[in-house]
């Protein structure tokens, strides 16, 4: 699966995930969102539905890559994708360690691999942070169970056991 990052230039350079997966060739930084391409999943914090293994199909997964603060204005922009939203999930970076939803590019890329039923890609971006382990560690059944869900009801109901 190709992932693309929309660097929108807002966060720490030396704290940026998403700038070491593309030093690293594990996906592609675009500066210009015409450059992401159609038919690909924007994971997105505010969207309705849930990603399941029925998204496994897309071409590509793209995110916004930028600052916590300034999330909401950056994804009102529209964007030709189809917006799916991770399922209840909790931080290992030491930035918002324990905090749900709060994940870093490169922890919202490993959790939507994971439950796509890409596990081997997923560990292989998480691997390139000394923090990385601890992502699989904290989340694990929740992976687990979200893998399993085939549909975005199941994931919902899965979801919500958790929360």
């Amino acid at each position: 699966m190709r992932l693309y990052i929309y660097y929108a230039n807002q966060c720490d350079p030396k704290k940026c995930t998403g700038k070491k997966l593309a030093r690293f060739g594990l996906a592609e930084l675009v500066r210009d969102r015409r450059r992401l391409p159609r038919g690909a999943i924007l994971l997105n914090p505010f969207a309705k539905e849930v990603l399941s293994r029925q998204d496994a199909g897309a071409r590509a997964l793209c995110v916004l890559d930028c600052s916590w603060a300034h999330a909401q204005e950056v994804f009102a922009s529209r964007l030709p994708l189809r917006s799916r939203r991770l399922p209840y999930l909790v931080a290992s970076n030491p930035v918002n360690f324990g905090k749900p939803h709060r994940l870093t590019t490169a922890e919202a890329f490993a959790a939507a691999l994971y439950i796509m039923g890409y596990e081997e890609h997923a560990r292989r971006i998480m691997s390139k942070f000394n923090w990385g382990h601890t992502f699989f560690e904290l989340n694990e059944m929740p992976l687990k169970d979200y893998a399993c869900a085939s549909t975005p009801e199941d994931a919902r109901k899965a979801e919500e056991w958790y929360v």
